[in-house]
């Protein structure tokens, strides 16, 4: 790879399960900016079964579209020299099903978690927990074992100098179902062992013949400390040295790069941690697909990420119905919908993943199963994302075994600073208000929280380049990516609707509002031509926006395309249950925003 002083041109590829988009980022003047981008049909099944075909077909479109020549007899040609080539090439890949792991611990809440932590951080999908406390006859976790076919185990357990039994017996497992793996026949299943050092040498004994063993520093070597970096980035050298290199077409792909290819997840929540930490703020992120949801969260410098692999707008809507339930989704439609009618219309979905809605009813629809996909991704996510369990506890290794204690959640919503929402149904919804609403309903914000939507799906691209060139990554996150909606201010409480509830007061250049908003409402304060915005916010004596009960507080905040949204409809969030009082609540609201055409 060139010097990072002397790269100008970068060209990035996300390899996705369907479709492997291209961008080029041009240093112009003192920054980097996105240029242009194309994308094509990824190429990694039959007939092509090559995934290269894909980025040489995406990246002819980013030709056509910049003037610049990329490739010269189907290789990128670098560095670049005038209207030829690139300094830097980067990709990631989710093709042919992403990084699909089974982990395994001692205690299913403590490191068996921490294992999951480690896993879905390094942008994999987690298809199986195995624990020595989980219930399940010796019999039955090998069978699974062998009948999931994972790319990668990470087995964990023990504190360092503890007991060795419960995690060497776990080992035993594994070397019984001698797994196979997904990709490939001619290779060692890979296996990472990051526990209790004492049991490094008869884990070697009964899986270093066996499998591609590879042992690192333990994930919890004490109980009140989670150590997962050295399980992460070993996840990710094996990610490209044996998964990746059984892929069709990958090897080619991985000599072309400048740097290792990264799974997707991983690169999007790379891409959060670094805005996070750069601007010190804590975000939450959110990738709804048509399978899973990803959520992300930085809060106090930790990163958390859980899969809901159930939980999309397409191929999984039908999960959605079912684990929301009818009357959930219903709720939020300015209109009566049978059951079989709503049932209908999301079979159609399913059945036609690709479709788009064609009228704004069937757009209505599909935005409100999409606040159900949301809600209950995220409240997955609240409860994984959690400070670490059984600690400060004495207890005898039985206790330790039916301990049912649970941490706290680390999502602190009143100090949340930040929420990103992507994936089709939030970054190209017809208008950008109905992306923040969805957010807002799914999430239910607090205090003062900003809202974004990154715009076409970049921070993959932007994530490992992240890893190379940090500073060119986050001039694009911030100038192109991120489409900024605005700032949410929703107080706390509830209170009879028209009652008074919060006085809002804006400064900016030129500018000077104040408006006195009653509860129960959804408002909209657009300030013209100001990048930011002073903001002081005094609750009524029974809310509270971040400072207390009836307590002012000041924020500067970044205006959006959307402007201020003053949410005042209480929190918890409650949406009337008779039909006739909420489609008046919700077609009030909806006209207020202009959230859909009249």
């Amino acid at each position: 790879m060139s010097d990072p002083d002397q790269v100008r041109i970068i060209l990035a590829t996300d390899c996705g399960s369907t479709t492997t988009k291209a961008i080029l980022i041009e240093k112009r003047e003192d920054s980097f900016r996105l240029v242009v981008r194309g994308e094509a049909p990824t190429t990694v099944e039959a007939p092509f079964e090559d995934v290269t075909r894909g980025v040489l077909n995406a990246v002819r479109e980013v030709e056509e579209l910049s003037g610049r020549t990329i490739l010269e007899d189907e290789c990128i040609v670098s560095p670049a020299q005038g209207l030829t080539g690139v300094d830097l090439y980067v990709s990631t890949s989710s093709a042919g099903g992403g990084l699909q792991m089974m982990v395994a611990g001692v205690v299913r809440s403590m490191t068996a978690e921490s294992a999951e932590r480690a896993a879905l951080g390094a942008g994999a999908i987690v298809m199986e927990t195995l624990a020595a406390n989980d219930g399940r006859l010796p019999y039955r976790r090998i069978e699974r074992i062998r009948q999931l076919r994972p790319d990668m185990i990470l087995l964990s357990g023990g504190i360092d100098g503890g007991t060795v039994t419960h995690v060497v017996e776990m080992a035993e497992l594994i070397a019984a179902a001698d797994p196979r793996p997904r990709l490939g026949s001619g290779y060692h299943l890979p296996v990472i062992y990051a526990g209790n050092q004492k049991a490094r040498e008869e884990v070697e004994r009964l899986l270093g013949s066996r499998t591609a063993l590879s042992v690192v520093d333990n994930l919890r070597p004490v109980l009140e400390r989670e150590n997962l970096g050295p399980a992460r980035e070993r996840i990710h050298d094996l990610f490209m040295e044996h998964v990746m290199a059984q892929a069709p077409g990958y090897r080619k792909l991985m000599a072309w790069t400048h740097t290792p290819i990264m799974p997707t997840p991983g690169a999007v929540g790379r891409m959060i941690q670094v805005a996070a930490e750069r601007n010190r703020i804590d975000v939450v992120g959110v990738d709804i697909g048509g399978a899973t949801t990803d959520v992300f969260s930085v809060f106090d410098g930790m990163f958390n990420r859980t899969v809901s692999a159930n939980l999309g707008i397409s191929y999984s809507i039908s999960n959605v119905l079912a684990e929301a339930g009818v009357a959930a989704i219903a709720r939020w439609l300015p209109f009566d919908l049978s059951e079989a009618d709503l049932k209908d219309r999301l079979g159609n979905k399913m059945i036609r993943p690709t479709s788009i809605p064609q009228t704004v009813e069937e757009l209505i629809v599909e935005q409100a199963v999409s606040r159900e996909a949301l809600r209950l991704a995220f409240d997955q996510h609240k409860s994984f994302a959690v400070s670490l369990k059984g600690v400060q506890q004495e207890r005898t290794i039985s206790d330790t075994f039916d301990q049912q204690t649970t941490g706290q959640s680390l999502v602190d919503m009143m100090h949340l600073d930040l929420i990103i929402g992507s994936g089709g149904v939030l970054s190209h919804a017809p208008r950008r208000v109905q992306s923040a609403l969805m957010m807002i309903d799914a999430f239910q914000p607090e205090g003062i929280t900003g809202l974004a939507v990154d715009s076409i799906f970049m921070m993959p691209h932007l994530g490992v380049l992240s890893t190379v060139h940090e500073q060119a990554a986050l001039e694009v996150f911030e100038r192109d990516c991120l489409i900024h909606l605005g700032p949410c201010i929703a107080p706390v409480g509830t209170g009879a609707p028209g009652s008074p509830c919060v006085r809002v007061e804006i400064q900016a250049p030129g500018t000077s509002i104040q408006r006195d908003i009653p509860a129960g409402e959804l408002t909209i304060i657009s300030v013209e031509d100001a990048e930011t915005l002073d903001l002081c916010v005094t609750p009524t004596r029974g809310f509270d926006v971040g400072a207390g009960k009836g307590a002012a507080t000041r924020h500067s905040v970044r205006n959006g395309v959307v402007g201020i949204i003053v949410d005042t409809r209480g929190r918890p969030l409650a949406i009337p249950d008779r039909s006739n009082q909420r489609i008046s609540r919700l077609k009030n609201w909806y006209k207020t925003l202009h959230l859909y055409p009249e």
